[in-house]
């Protein structure tokens, strides 16, 4: 799901986690880091809500959330405050791992 400063508090509001992905289409990490995240939003379907988020069009949620480095990804839970993160390159199971602890 691609992540707007006008949808963010609707996925928030949907009471199920949330990981938002930051990124940017000029980022190579952010490049290698979105198959990952497709298939994550897949086999979490109906169980948390996945989303990617671009840098350079939410920068006002990108300065909220004080991204500095890219590609980062939030965790949420029934709060629009970060209750985990995870910044880089990194395996898709650090990222389910983190997930899963919020089910």
């Amino acid at each position: 799901m691609k992540v707007t400063e006008e949808n963010f508090n609707e996925m928030i509001a949907a009471g199920k986690p949330v990981m938002v992905d930051f990124g940017a289409t000029w980022c190579g990490p952010c490049k290698a880091l979105a198959p990952r995240i497709e298939e994550i939003e897949k086999e979490y379907e109906g169980r948390a809500v996945i989303g990617t988020a671009d840098v350079d069009e939410c920068s006002d949620l990108a300065a909220k959330f004080r991204i500095r480095n890219v590609p980062t990804v939030l965790f949420f839970k029934g709060s629009d405050q970060p209750v985990d993160k995870s910044v880089g390159l990194v395996a898709k199971e650090t990222l389910t791992e983190k997930l899963n602890a919020l089910l």
